[in-house]
């Protein structure tokens, strides 16, 4: 086996230290994708606590400092004499240079986008990477001397060292990204460097996944009962048939209507669970408490603050009346605990600080006297793994296939105060969107499209009368996981429909215009 468990908890078999790169999750990603168990920690973690997680490999991530510069992070030199075999990517490579006696200097060039890679060596990590094939770069630094007994593996135009090795004692590094879908043969590297260098088995499956969760949540919950937030998406619904699958009798979920929904949806998901599937669901309709509490709140943070903790508190008063409950269960996923946590990391203590994109309402918005124990057995997954794992449990593709709906729901797709009235402009305008995407076959190949209202006015003129009324944005986005996206390239004649459309078809709307932004910079909501 490529990872073990030990004392039910399954041990990685590829540890990745992270420096502070925004691609270091996506690096953990493709090494699952390749069926090998990875986990990330912080840069700062031992030698010694890397021992007693028994992995075969270790990935340096990549970061936004320069290695020479003082206070840089680095990692524990004890971890070069592990005899475990080391990949460092991008600033990972340069702490492997400077640590280990070499040097790193400012480039003469800096190298930002494609570039051929030019293969020197293709023993080991190069095996099989075509000759000149592109890789993605991103640095501004670069190896000036190698370390003793390393030699080059490949090279560019401006990077001398693109790749280097000691092949001896099985430290490598590449000087771009290989987890970047934009370095074509990326993939191929990190899987010789997981299955070849390291000697990992592709055991990480989804069906061992479930099985390992469903051992953990009998040893976490017991024989106690277990509430869960159902929202109707997939994270929430896979949650939902895992739990059932596991604890049976012992699950109770509840879903809160708090009138954010998109429309139709509160009707849709009852009759699917409860009458579908027989998975008995409390119906709570809430609608009225949680526009109240949103009155006059213009702030996207504190909307999400209120949101969830408001979700908390209906939880806690409705389960008296169902319970009594001591855990509550969350579609929590690996992407919105990093978006809470942030992405930098503190070069003294190497936790995540700062610089928190948005807090999720499962994540963030928790109150500090919560009176649940969770349960969140989904938190290391990402949304492509979660589809996988639903997928096997028996979900059905209209709920596996459905776009990501934030938890706050609507509250955060309308920009300043949320009210009846905007609720109301925006359920009718985003079926519209919802409904045209589907009709033109597109709907699976995006990852979301929603409409957006913001809370300006515009003049227009609708049967030669002058109309002042909301705008309404057309944000779709193309994505494997949510970390990073593009805009969609909708065709126009789509475009055109749905513009018609919600100007002829939704009262208080005059104008739609489209969200062109990526992320980053910008995130996939807009609150």
């Amino acid at each position: 086996m490529s990872s073990a468990l030990i004392d039910g908890q399954r041990h990685p078999a590829i540890v990745i230290l992270d420096f502070g790169s925004q691609y270091s999750e996506l690096i953990a990603r493709r090494v699952r994708e390749n069926n090998v168990y990875s986990v990330m920690t912080r840069y700062t973690t031992s030698a010694k606590e890397i021992l007693l997680l028994n992995p075969k490999g270790i990935i340096l991530s990549g970061g936004p400092n320069s290695v020479y510069e003082q206070g840089a992070p680095i990692c524990d030199p004890d971890i070069w004499n592990l005899g475990i075999p080391v990949l460092g990517v991008c600033y990972g490579m340069q702490v492997m240079v400077q640590q280990l006696g070499g040097t790193v200097a400012v480039a003469k060039q800096a190298e930002y986008g494609k570039a051929p890679l030019e293969v020197d060596d293709s023993t080991d990590l190069l095996v099989n990477v075509a000759q000149g094939s592109t890789v993605w770069m991103s640095h501004g630094d670069t190896g000036k001397k190698l370390p003793e007994g390393f030699v080059r593996l490949a090279h560019t135009n401006n990077t001398p060292d693109a790749a280097i090795a000691n092949h001896q004692r099985r430290l490598y590094g590449v000087q771009f990204h290989p987890e970047v879908i934009h370095s074509l043969y990326g993939m191929v590297i990190l899987s010789n460097f997981v299955h070849h260098i390291c000697g990992c088995e592709a055991d990480w499956t989804t069906e061992v996944f479930i099985e390992e969760a469903m051992d953990q949540i009998r040893t976490q919950v017991g024989t106690k009962r277990v509430l869960l937030a159902l929202s109707g998406g997939v994270d929430s619904s896979t949650l939902a048939f895992l739990l059932h699958k596991t604890i049976r009798n012992q699950l109770t979920c509840m879903f809160i209507d708090q009138g954010f929904m998109r429309k139709g949806e509160p009707e849709f998901l009852m009759d699917f669970f409860d009458r579908k599937f027989n998975l008995k669901v409390q119906y709570i309709n809430a609608r009225e408490r949680f526009i109240e509490k949103l009155r006059g709140i213009f702030d996207p943070e504190e909307k999400r603050r209120i949101i969830g903790t408001e979700f908390i508190r209906v939880f806690e008063e409705e389960s008296k009346l169902l319970g009594p409950f001591d855990y509550l269960a969350q579609g929590t996923l690996y992407p919105d605990v990093i978006e809470s946590a942030g992405t930098n990391l503190d070069p003294k203590t190497g936790e995540r600080v700062a610089v928190k994109i948005k807090s999720h309402h499962n994540v963030g918005g928790l109150p500090k006297d919560l009176q649940f124990k969770l349960v969140e057995p989904l938190r290391r997954l990402f949304k492509d793994e979660v589809r996988r794992v639903g997928r096997s449990l028996g979900l059905p593709e209209e709920i596996v296939c459905r776009h990501p709906f934030p938890g706050p729901g609507l509250a955060i797709r309308i920009l300043g105060e949320v009210t009846s009235s905007n609720l109301n402009i925006l359920r009718d305008a985003d079926l519209i969107v919802r409904e045209e995407i589907k009709q033109a076959g597109l709907y699976n190949e995006v990852w979301q499209a929603f409409a957006v209202l913001l809370p300006v006015r515009s003049v227009g003129v609708m049967g030669d009368k002058r109309t002042y009324a909301f705008p309404i944005v057309l944000r779709c986005v193309s994505s494997e996981d949510g970390m990073t996206a593009d805009w969609s390239r909708l065709p126009y004649d789509l475009l055109e429909s749905i513009s018609n459309r919600i100007v002829n078809e939704v009262k208080g709307v005059n104008r739609v215009v489209l969200d062109i932004t990526s992320k980053p910079p910008g995130t996939i909501e807009w609150e």
